[in-house]
């Protein structure tokens, strides 16, 4: 199975970056789900938790706004402010 290549970043730093399973968002539209194979795109996000799925588990990301990228299997998300945990 191919994997998304995840990189998260804060205004000032990057967060975390690896390979994911799944990524997970609120945007402006709703939720979004993004698996691998997914079809490009750029969507704003509002206020909530980023879940990136992982082969070890959970890692999760409170996220104050921000955008997400996807493009050929590899999604960036930024934010002005990140906080993560995991599980």
């Amino acid at each position: 199975m191919s994997a998304l290549n995840v990189e998260l970043v804060a205004a000032a730093r990057k967060v975390w970056s690896g390979e994911a399973r799944m990524v997970r968002a609120r945007s402006i539209d709703g939720e979004i789900g993004i698996m691998p194979g997914h079809t490009p795109l750029l969507g704003v996000l509002v206020e909530g938790d980023v879940v990136i799925t992982t082969e070890g588990g959970e890692r999760t990301a409170s996220v104050d706004g921000g955008f997400l990228s996807v493009d050929h299997d590899t999604v960036t998300i930024v934010a002005e402010t990140v906080s993560t945990t995991t599980r």
